[in-house]
Protein backbone atom coordinates (compact mmCIF):
# COMPACT_ATOMS: atom_id res chain seq x y z
CA UNK A 1 0.00 0.00 0.00
CA UNK A 2 3.05 2.21 1.13
CA UNK A 3 4.67 1.88 -2.83
CA UNK A 4 0.99 2.86 -4.11
CA UNK A 5 0.24 5.70 -1.80
CA UNK A 6 3.18 6.98 -2.50
CA UNK A 7 3.43 6.66 -6.14
CA UNK A 8 -0.29 8.68 -5.75
CA UNK A 9 1.30 11.37 -3.92
CA UNK A 10 4.27 12.18 -6.05
CA UNK A 11 1.81 12.02 -9.21
CA UNK A 12 1.37 15.99 -8.04
CA UNK A 13 4.95 17.03 -8.15
CA UNK A 14 5.45 15.65 -11.70
CA UNK A 15 1.91 16.95 -12.85
CA UNK A 16 1.59 20.77 -10.56
CA UNK A 17 4.99 22.34 -12.17
CA UNK A 18 4.34 21.38 -15.87
CA UNK A 19 0.58 22.10 -16.07
CA UNK A 20 1.36 25.62 -14.02
CA UNK A 21 3.65 26.59 -16.43
CA UNK A 22 1.34 26.01 -19.77
CA UNK A 23 -1.73 27.37 -17.47
CA UNK A 24 0.46 30.71 -16.98
CA UNK A 25 2.00 30.54 -20.34
CA UNK A 26 -1.71 30.27 -22.41
CA UNK A 27 -3.06 33.27 -19.87
CA UNK A 28 0.31 35.52 -19.85
CA UNK A 29 2.14 34.24 -23.26
CA UNK A 30 4.96 34.54 -21.28
CA UNK A 31 7.71 31.47 -20.43
CA UNK A 32 9.52 34.07 -18.12
CA UNK A 33 6.11 34.05 -15.63
CA UNK A 34 4.93 30.93 -16.23
CA UNK A 35 9.08 29.97 -15.12
CA UNK A 36 8.47 32.57 -12.23
CA UNK A 37 5.11 30.93 -10.84
CA UNK A 38 6.66 27.85 -11.46
CA UNK A 39 9.79 28.41 -9.55
CA UNK A 40 7.77 29.94 -6.26
CA UNK A 41 5.65 26.87 -6.06
CA UNK A 42 8.92 24.60 -6.04
CA UNK A 43 10.75 26.82 -3.55
CA UNK A 44 7.50 27.30 -1.46
CA UNK A 45 7.27 23.65 -1.22
CA UNK A 46 11.09 23.24 -0.29
CA UNK A 47 11.19 26.11 2.35
CA UNK A 48 8.28 24.20 4.45
CA UNK A 49 9.69 20.91 3.50
CA UNK A 50 12.62 20.41 6.25
CA UNK A 51 10.42 22.33 9.01
CA UNK A 52 7.44 19.91 8.78
CA UNK A 53 9.86 17.24 8.42
CA UNK A 54 11.63 17.96 11.51
CA UNK A 55 8.33 17.86 13.42
CA UNK A 56 7.36 14.39 11.68
CA UNK A 57 10.35 13.03 13.10
CA UNK A 58 9.28 14.57 16.77
CA UNK A 59 5.58 13.38 16.72
CA UNK A 60 4.86 11.33 13.56
CA UNK A 61 3.95 12.42 10.07
CA UNK A 62 0.30 11.29 10.34
CA UNK A 63 -1.36 14.55 11.41
CA UNK A 64 1.19 16.28 9.21
CA UNK A 65 -0.12 14.74 6.09
CA UNK A 66 -4.00 14.50 7.28
CA UNK A 67 -3.96 18.09 7.46
CA UNK A 68 -2.11 18.69 4.02
CA UNK A 69 -4.76 17.01 2.37
CA UNK A 70 -7.36 18.94 3.70
CA UNK A 71 -5.49 22.25 2.65
CA UNK A 72 -3.93 21.48 -0.14
CA UNK A 73 -6.67 21.37 -3.07
CA UNK A 74 -8.09 24.31 -1.49
CA UNK A 75 -4.91 25.76 -2.22
CA UNK A 76 -4.80 24.56 -5.76
CA UNK A 77 -8.32 25.43 -6.17
CA UNK A 78 -7.13 29.12 -5.45
CA UNK A 79 -4.43 29.25 -7.88
CA UNK A 80 -6.75 28.24 -10.32
CA UNK A 81 -8.95 30.89 -10.07
CA UNK A 82 -6.93 33.46 -9.81
CA UNK A 83 -4.25 32.15 -13.03
CA UNK A 84 -7.49 32.04 -15.26
CA UNK A 85 -9.27 34.65 -13.83
CA UNK A 86 -6.58 37.29 -15.19
CA UNK A 87 -5.34 38.75 -12.12
CA UNK A 88 -1.71 40.61 -11.81
CA UNK A 89 1.52 38.49 -12.62
CA UNK A 90 2.07 38.96 -8.44
CA UNK A 91 -1.01 37.56 -7.67
CA UNK A 92 -0.77 34.30 -9.61
CA UNK A 93 3.19 33.97 -8.19
CA UNK A 94 1.56 34.61 -4.34
CA UNK A 95 -1.24 31.74 -4.76
CA UNK A 96 1.59 29.61 -6.00
CA UNK A 97 3.54 30.09 -3.37
CA UNK A 98 0.48 28.99 -1.06
CA UNK A 99 0.11 26.26 -2.95
CA UNK A 100 3.80 25.21 -3.12
CA UNK A 101 3.97 25.39 0.89
CA UNK A 102 1.39 23.14 1.75
CA UNK A 103 2.09 20.28 -0.80
CA UNK A 104 2.03 16.79 0.98
CA UNK A 105 4.92 15.78 2.69
CA UNK A 106 4.51 12.73 0.76
CA UNK A 107 8.53 12.19 -0.60
CA UNK A 108 10.44 12.84 2.87
CA UNK A 109 7.65 10.41 4.55
CA UNK A 110 7.95 7.17 2.27
CA UNK A 111 12.08 7.39 2.26
CA UNK A 112 11.84 7.37 6.01
CA UNK A 113 9.78 4.69 6.35
CA UNK A 114 11.61 2.93 3.87
CA UNK A 115 14.65 3.41 5.70
CA UNK A 116 13.42 1.42 8.86
CA UNK A 117 13.08 -1.95 6.46
CA UNK A 118 15.50 -4.83 6.92
CA UNK A 119 19.71 -3.44 6.35
CA UNK A 120 19.25 -6.60 3.99
CA UNK A 121 16.43 -5.47 2.03
CA UNK A 122 16.71 -1.72 2.23
CA UNK A 123 18.63 -1.04 -0.74
CA UNK A 124 16.22 -2.75 -2.75
CA UNK A 125 13.42 -1.01 -1.14
CA UNK A 126 14.94 2.48 -2.26
CA UNK A 127 15.49 0.97 -6.00
CA UNK A 128 11.72 0.56 -5.78
CA UNK A 129 11.04 4.00 -4.28
CA UNK A 130 13.27 5.76 -7.10
CA UNK A 131 11.62 3.45 -9.97
CA UNK A 132 8.36 4.72 -8.77
CA UNK A 133 9.33 7.94 -8.69
CA UNK A 134 10.61 7.72 -12.02
CA UNK A 135 7.24 5.83 -13.13
CA UNK A 136 5.85 9.33 -11.63
CA UNK A 137 7.61 11.45 -14.33
CA UNK A 138 6.05 9.05 -16.92
CA UNK A 139 2.84 9.05 -16.04
CA UNK A 140 2.68 12.91 -15.19
CA UNK A 141 3.49 14.60 -17.84
CA UNK A 142 1.53 12.26 -20.03
CA UNK A 143 -1.80 12.60 -18.34
CA UNK A 144 -0.64 16.78 -18.27
CA UNK A 145 -0.57 16.61 -21.87
CA UNK A 146 -3.23 14.97 -22.92
CA UNK A 147 -5.88 16.74 -20.68
CA UNK A 148 -4.36 20.18 -21.68
CA UNK A 149 -4.93 18.95 -25.59
CA UNK A 150 -8.37 17.16 -24.66
CA UNK A 151 -9.45 19.76 -22.07
CA UNK A 152 -6.92 22.24 -20.65
CA UNK A 153 -4.02 22.59 -18.26
CA UNK A 154 -6.48 24.01 -15.39
CA UNK A 155 -8.26 20.60 -15.56
CA UNK A 156 -4.68 19.23 -14.78
CA UNK A 157 -4.10 20.77 -11.75
CA UNK A 158 -7.55 20.01 -10.72
CA UNK A 159 -6.43 16.35 -11.04
CA UNK A 160 -3.27 17.12 -9.26
CA UNK A 161 -5.09 18.09 -6.76
CA UNK A 162 -7.27 15.08 -6.60
CA UNK A 163 -4.00 12.54 -6.69
CA UNK A 164 -2.35 14.18 -4.02
CA UNK A 165 -5.29 14.31 -0.88
CA UNK A 166 -5.40 10.32 -2.18
CA UNK A 167 -1.81 9.78 -1.11
CA UNK A 168 -1.67 11.52 1.57
CA UNK A 169 -4.22 9.86 2.84
CA UNK A 170 -3.22 6.35 1.58
CA UNK A 171 0.32 6.99 3.88
CA UNK A 172 -1.21 8.68 6.82
CA UNK A 173 -3.59 5.50 7.44
CA UNK A 174 -1.06 2.76 6.53
CA UNK A 175 0.04 0.39 9.12
CA UNK A 176 3.40 1.47 8.35
CA UNK A 177 2.86 5.26 9.42
CA UNK A 178 0.61 3.77 12.26
CA UNK A 179 3.07 2.00 13.44
CA UNK A 180 5.66 5.07 13.62
CA UNK A 181 7.70 5.51 16.76
CA UNK A 182 10.21 8.52 16.82
CA UNK A 183 13.37 7.87 17.85
CA UNK A 184 14.87 9.50 20.77
CA UNK A 185 17.96 11.79 19.98
CA UNK A 186 19.58 14.69 20.59
CA UNK A 187 17.33 17.83 19.47
CA UNK A 188 20.16 20.94 17.89
CA UNK A 189 20.04 23.51 15.71
CA UNK A 190 17.54 23.43 12.57
CA UNK A 191 20.91 23.25 10.42
CA UNK A 192 22.40 20.45 12.17
CA UNK A 193 21.16 17.78 9.82
CA UNK A 194 22.34 19.53 6.98
CA UNK A 195 25.82 19.52 8.58
CA UNK A 196 26.32 16.10 9.20
CA UNK A 197 29.53 15.15 7.49
CA UNK A 198 29.37 14.36 3.81
CA UNK A 199 25.69 15.35 3.89
CA UNK A 200 26.72 19.12 2.15
CA UNK A 201 28.53 17.73 -0.79
CA UNK A 202 25.17 15.20 -1.36
CA UNK A 203 22.90 17.50 -1.02
CA UNK A 204 24.73 20.68 -3.21
CA UNK A 205 25.42 17.97 -5.84
CA UNK A 206 21.62 17.08 -6.13
CA UNK A 207 20.85 20.41 -6.27
CA UNK A 208 22.95 21.31 -9.49
CA UNK A 209 21.93 17.87 -10.96
CA UNK A 210 18.18 19.12 -10.42
CA UNK A 211 18.74 22.54 -11.63
CA UNK A 212 19.88 21.32 -14.82
CA UNK A 213 16.35 18.81 -14.47
CA UNK A 214 14.46 21.75 -14.22
CA UNK A 215 15.97 23.81 -17.40
CA UNK A 216 15.10 20.29 -19.12
CA UNK A 217 12.14 20.48 -18.13
CA UNK A 218 10.89 23.70 -19.17
CA UNK A 219 12.89 23.77 -22.46
CA UNK A 220 11.27 20.12 -23.89
CA UNK A 221 7.67 21.49 -23.90
CA UNK A 222 9.18 24.96 -25.77
CA UNK A 223 10.75 22.63 -28.44
CA UNK A 224 7.54 21.12 -28.49
CA UNK A 225 5.91 24.68 -29.20
CA UNK A 226 8.67 25.81 -31.19
CA UNK A 227 8.50 22.69 -33.84
CA UNK A 228 4.37 23.42 -33.64
CA UNK A 229 3.56 20.29 -31.74
CA UNK A 230 3.18 21.32 -28.54
CA UNK A 231 1.46 17.69 -27.33
CA UNK A 232 4.40 16.21 -27.78
CA UNK A 233 6.03 17.53 -24.90
CA UNK A 234 4.42 15.48 -22.55
CA UNK A 235 5.46 12.59 -25.02
CA UNK A 236 9.28 13.63 -25.11
CA UNK A 237 9.55 13.94 -20.84
CA UNK A 238 7.70 10.28 -20.53
CA UNK A 239 10.38 8.96 -22.63
CA UNK A 240 13.02 10.32 -20.33
CA UNK A 241 11.43 9.23 -17.41
CA UNK A 242 10.73 5.83 -19.15
CA UNK A 243 14.48 5.40 -19.65
CA UNK A 244 15.07 6.10 -16.03
CA UNK A 245 12.32 3.68 -14.93
CA UNK A 246 14.18 0.53 -16.76
CA UNK A 247 17.34 1.73 -15.80
CA UNK A 248 15.99 1.42 -12.32
CA UNK A 249 14.69 -1.79 -12.64
CA UNK A 250 18.19 -2.89 -14.19
CA UNK A 251 20.21 -1.29 -11.56
CA UNK A 252 18.11 -2.63 -8.45
CA UNK A 253 18.53 -6.30 -9.41
CA UNK A 254 22.46 -5.66 -9.43
CA UNK A 255 24.42 -5.92 -6.24
CA UNK A 256 27.56 -4.04 -6.59
CA UNK A 257 30.63 -4.22 -4.77
CA UNK A 258 31.70 -0.67 -5.59
CA UNK A 259 31.63 1.86 -2.63
CA UNK A 260 27.82 4.11 -3.00
CA UNK A 261 29.67 7.27 -3.38
CA UNK A 262 32.10 5.45 -6.29
CA UNK A 263 28.94 4.48 -7.90
CA UNK A 264 27.10 8.04 -7.35
CA UNK A 265 30.26 10.03 -9.17
CA UNK A 266 30.18 7.88 -12.19
CA UNK A 267 26.49 7.61 -12.15
CA UNK A 268 26.49 11.46 -12.34
CA UNK A 269 28.74 11.16 -14.75
CA UNK A 270 27.05 8.94 -17.46
CA UNK A 271 23.66 11.43 -16.48
CA UNK A 272 26.02 14.73 -17.75
CA UNK A 273 27.08 12.55 -21.26
CA UNK A 274 23.40 11.63 -21.86
CA UNK A 275 22.41 15.50 -21.51
CA UNK A 276 25.64 16.74 -23.08
CA UNK A 277 24.49 16.44 -27.05
CA UNK A 278 20.51 17.49 -26.44
CA UNK A 279 21.43 21.37 -27.10
CA UNK A 280 22.13 19.92 -30.61
CA UNK A 281 19.48 18.20 -31.37
CA UNK A 282 16.09 19.46 -34.01
CA UNK A 283 14.25 16.51 -34.63
CA UNK A 284 11.74 15.52 -32.04
CA UNK A 285 12.39 12.03 -32.95
CA UNK A 286 16.10 12.31 -32.38
CA UNK A 287 15.74 14.00 -29.09
CA UNK A 288 13.00 11.31 -27.78
CA UNK A 289 15.46 8.85 -28.47
CA UNK A 290 18.28 10.47 -26.71
CA UNK A 291 16.20 11.11 -23.65
CA UNK A 292 15.18 7.64 -23.41
CA UNK A 293 19.08 6.52 -23.19
CA UNK A 294 20.45 9.83 -21.31
CA UNK A 295 17.38 8.92 -18.55
CA UNK A 296 18.66 5.23 -17.92
CA UNK A 297 21.16 6.50 -15.59
CA UNK A 298 18.66 8.76 -13.46
CA UNK A 299 16.92 6.31 -11.48
CA UNK A 300 20.22 4.12 -10.63
CA UNK A 301 21.72 8.11 -9.38
CA UNK A 302 18.77 8.76 -7.12
CA UNK A 303 18.86 5.00 -5.78
CA UNK A 304 22.07 5.26 -4.50
CA UNK A 305 21.38 9.51 -3.49
CA UNK A 306 19.00 8.10 -1.09
CA UNK A 307 20.81 5.24 0.48
CA UNK A 308 23.50 7.26 1.03
CA UNK A 309 21.06 9.94 2.72
CA UNK A 310 19.87 7.22 4.76
CA UNK A 311 22.85 5.98 6.05
CA UNK A 312 24.43 9.42 6.68
CA UNK A 313 21.21 10.56 8.42
CA UNK A 314 21.22 10.64 12.75
CA UNK A 315 18.53 7.58 13.24
CA UNK A 316 16.35 10.26 15.11
CA UNK A 317 16.47 13.02 12.44
CA UNK A 318 15.70 10.50 9.11
CA UNK A 319 12.72 12.25 8.05
CA UNK A 320 14.25 15.74 8.19
CA UNK A 321 17.36 14.61 6.23
CA UNK A 322 15.14 13.14 3.48
CA UNK A 323 12.79 16.45 3.65
CA UNK A 324 16.23 18.22 3.18
CA UNK A 325 17.02 16.46 -0.11
CA UNK A 326 14.00 17.02 -1.36
CA UNK A 327 13.72 20.82 -0.33
CA UNK A 328 17.02 21.08 -1.43
CA UNK A 329 16.23 19.64 -5.08
CA UNK A 330 13.09 20.55 -5.65
CA UNK A 331 14.12 24.41 -4.82
CA UNK A 332 16.76 24.00 -7.71
CA UNK A 333 14.79 22.31 -9.81
CA UNK A 334 12.38 25.40 -9.90
CA UNK A 335 15.22 28.16 -10.05
CA UNK A 336 16.55 25.89 -13.54
CA UNK A 337 12.86 26.31 -14.80
CA UNK A 338 12.59 29.73 -14.12
CA UNK A 339 16.74 30.06 -15.58
CA UNK A 340 15.57 28.15 -18.65
CA UNK A 341 12.35 30.26 -19.23
CA UNK A 342 14.59 33.05 -19.30
CA UNK A 343 17.26 31.65 -21.47
CA UNK A 344 14.19 30.20 -23.89
CA UNK A 345 13.14 34.18 -24.37
CA UNK A 346 16.38 35.56 -24.81
CA UNK A 347 19.19 35.30 -27.35
CA UNK A 348 19.87 31.26 -26.34
CA UNK A 349 16.56 30.13 -27.44
CA UNK A 350 16.06 26.17 -26.16
CA UNK A 351 19.23 25.43 -26.73
CA UNK A 352 20.55 27.32 -24.09
CA UNK A 353 17.86 26.12 -21.47
CA UNK A 354 19.14 22.67 -22.60
CA UNK A 355 22.36 23.57 -22.50
CA UNK A 356 21.88 24.49 -18.68
CA UNK A 357 21.19 20.74 -18.24
CA UNK A 358 24.70 19.74 -18.91
CA UNK A 359 25.98 22.38 -17.25
CA UNK A 360 24.17 21.37 -14.00
CA UNK A 361 24.93 17.86 -14.78
CA UNK A 362 28.24 18.59 -14.90
CA UNK A 363 28.63 21.14 -11.83
CA UNK A 364 27.55 17.98 -9.64
CA UNK A 365 30.29 15.43 -10.98
CA UNK A 366 32.52 18.30 -9.81
CA UNK A 367 31.03 18.21 -6.14
CA UNK A 368 31.17 15.00 -5.47
CA UNK A 369 35.18 15.51 -6.21
CA UNK A 370 35.70 18.14 -3.47
CA UNK A 371 37.47 16.86 -0.26
CA UNK A 372 35.80 17.11 2.81
CA UNK A 373 34.99 15.79 6.39
CA UNK A 374 34.41 11.62 5.93
CA UNK A 375 31.16 10.12 6.86
CA UNK A 376 30.28 6.38 7.92
CA UNK A 377 27.98 5.35 5.42
CA UNK A 378 27.10 1.44 4.62
CA UNK A 379 28.77 0.06 1.57
CA UNK A 380 26.28 -1.95 -0.76
CA UNK A 381 26.77 -5.35 1.21
CA UNK A 382 26.02 -3.42 4.59
CA UNK A 383 29.46 -3.95 5.92
CA UNK A 384 30.28 -0.51 7.87
CA UNK A 385 33.02 1.23 5.77
CA UNK A 386 33.85 5.03 6.47
CA UNK A 387 33.77 6.57 2.48
CA UNK A 388 33.62 10.34 1.14
CA UNK A 389 30.12 10.93 -0.33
Amino acid sequence: MLLFAGFAGRLPSAMVPLALLLMVQQQTGSYAVAGLAAATLGVASAVMAPVLGRLADRRGPRSILLAQAAAYPLLLALLIAVALGGAPDAAVVAASAGAGAATPLVSGTVRALWSRVDPRIRPTAYALDATATELVFVVGPSLVATLAVFASPALAVGVAGVLAVGGALGIATSAATRAYVPVAGVRSGMFSTVRTPGMPRLLLSGAALMLGFGALEVAVPAFADRIGAPGMSGLLLALWALGSTIGGLWFGARVLSMSLPRQYRLLLLGVTIGLAPLAWISSPWALGVLLFLGGTAIAPTLTVQNTLVGSMAPDHATTEAFTWLSTITVGASAVGAALGGALIEGRFGVSGSLALATVGAAVAVGITLVPGRRPSVLTPDAVPEPVTA
